[in-house]
């Protein structure tokens, strides 16, 4: 069963009502098909209201859904096939960034991306998408390689940010992030990023500075969470609202600010109420960046990806 927000108590309301009454029908006590296709119009004109107008804050908690899509939804749904690649050759292996060779219609790729988990055990494994430095060691390992093969980077981006525990700063997590960034940069393939849930700082940056950043249309990408702002800037997470309205954390708000480059929609109601078509569309998407950027030499696409970060802000 779909988990709601607190927003959405209404919807959750009027969608419970028309379950009891599908069950009142399946029993065959009584014929109310009139009375649920008119519940249903209702409640499908209160999800298309509510998600027209999401504050940011909204659009923060939405893109933190536990049921949207993880990683391993995208494999399953966009490529044709995946071949993953463990470890960075210097630690050990990192879960909270999985990647691996992939076809996606049958173009070879490297495909990167955080796994938070779907539930307690998993997400438990995977750090809640949160790497350390071994993750992203893992990542420069993997994009070199398809600098080598001539393959371009597909990324999916969808962590609060870099773990910030103590053993992750003792192995070099700032200077982790920055070379994974650095190696981006340097790639002479194309890359192309897709901000699908959260984008949590330097945790999310170091694997989507490409040519093509795309972004779902409720997800969120920003410098620090809003209730880390808030904590910073009103001394109580409480404010974390005012904080992401302030931040301009959303796709339309980066769209503008030319921090992203394409916004991708999902279902009404967001990618959890439709996980297949969120990921058709956004398979779409990126086959359409990447047929773009093919057309473009080495020494374009690093000009092209330093000029479109040196331009921002």
């Amino acid at each position: 069963m779909l988990t709601y927000l607190d927003f959405e108590k209404p919807i959750a309301e009027l969608e419970a009502r028309v379950r009891e009454l599908k069950e009142t029908a399946d029993n065959g006590e009584i014929d109310i098909e009139a009375e649920v296709g008119k519940l249903e119009g209702k409640a499908s004109k209160l999800l298309k209201d509510t998600y027209s107008k999401l504050s940011p804050w909204q659009k923060a908690q939405v893109a933190r859904h536990p049921e949207r899509p993880h990683f391993k939804d995208y494999v399953a749904g966009v490529t044709d096939e995946f071949i993953p690649l463990a470890g960075d050759r210097a630690y050990g292996e990192d879960p909270a960034i999985v990647g691996g060779f992939a076809r996606i219609d049958g173009r070879r790729v490297m495909l990167i991306g955080h796994e938070k988990g779907e539930d307690t055990a998993s997400r438990l494994r995977h750090n809640f998408g949160m790497a350390k430095p071994e993750g992203y060691r893992k990542a420069i390992r993997l994009m070199r390689l398809a600098d080598r093969f001539g393959l371009p980077v597909v990324t999916l981006v969808d962590t609060p940010g870099a773990f910030p525990g103590v053993e992750a700063e003792e192995r070099g997590q700032a200077e982790a992030i920055a070379r994974s960034t650095e190696e981006c940069l340097d790639l002479k393939v194309p890359i192309i990023a897709a901000i699908v849930g959260e984008g949590g700082s330097g945790g999310a940056v170091a694997i989507a500075t490409a040519n093509r950043v795309l972004m779902f249309e409720h997800a969120i990408y920003s410098v620090i969470s809003p209730e880390g702002c808030a904590s910073i800037l009103w001394r109580t997470a409480d404010k974390a609202a005012d904080a992401a309205e302030a931040m301009r954390i959303t796709a339309n708000d980066l769209l503008s600010l030319g921090v992203v480059d394409r916004i991708v929609e999902e279902p009404i109601g967001g990618a959890q109420r439709d996980s297949d078509a969120a990921i058709a569309t956004l398979k779409l998407a990126i086959l359409e960046e990447l047929k773009g950027c093919s057309a473009m030499k080495p020494k374009q696409l690093l000009e092209q990806r330093r000029a479109k970060f040196l331009a921002i802000g």
